[in-house]
């Protein structure tokens, strides 16, 4: 396996991680500190306010958690999978916070109901939207980068030791014929 794979593995595992961690950590401090008692961030624009989803995104989906659950298990073996084929920094990082998002909201649905059943906690409110969470920023972000990065295509952001570090071209591709 080459390195650039192995790069681009490591970023995906340590975004999937650190969203993770911080999705646990906020959701526990949601869950012990937000109950009954809003917190007024920038009043009539953000909200820290305790809130559980037993569906999707925008509660839709509310009588099939399962369906959610399912879903965020095949993302995340997918990905999982498929880890040490990136070898860009940029589509390893999205598919690390798609995998750590899809991850945080599991725990929540396993550890908050019987199976799979259980309700995500939520409380980040803008007011114009939705309540939602980390794990759920963290996957529309991932998404996004994944559009991003669909149009650089997969190339390596490694460089050949050779060229000071600046080299954007596929580690497999021809070199230029010098005349």
């Amino acid at each position: 396996m080459d390195r650039a794979r192995s790069r681009g593995a490591a970023w995906l595992f340590a975004a999937a991680g650190l969203v993770f961690l911080l999705d646990r950590l906020t959701k526990v401090w949601a869950e012990q500190r937000l109950p009954g008692d809003p917190i007024d961030v920038i009043s009539g624009v953000l909200t820290f306010r305790f809130a559980t989803n037993p569906g999707g995104a925008f509660s839709l989906g509310q009588n099939a958690p399962w369906f959610f659950a399912i879903a965020s298990v095949i993302v995340s073996l997918l990905i999982v999978v498929t880890a040490f084929r990136h070898t860009n920094q940029l589509t390893a990082v999205a598919l690390g916070l798609v995998l750590g998002g899809a991850v945080g909201n599991l725990t929540d649905r396993f550890a908050r109901g019987e199976g799979f059943s259980g309700h995500v906690v939520d409380f980040i409110d803008l007011q114009i939207w939705p309540v939602f969470n980390v794990a759920d920023s963290a996957i529309v972000v991932g998404a996004l980068m994944l559009v991003v990065s669909s149009f650089t295509g997969d190339r390596p952001t490694s460089a050949d030791p050779g060229d000071g570090g600046t080299s954007r071209e596929p580690a497999d591709a021809p070199a230029a014929d010098e005349h």
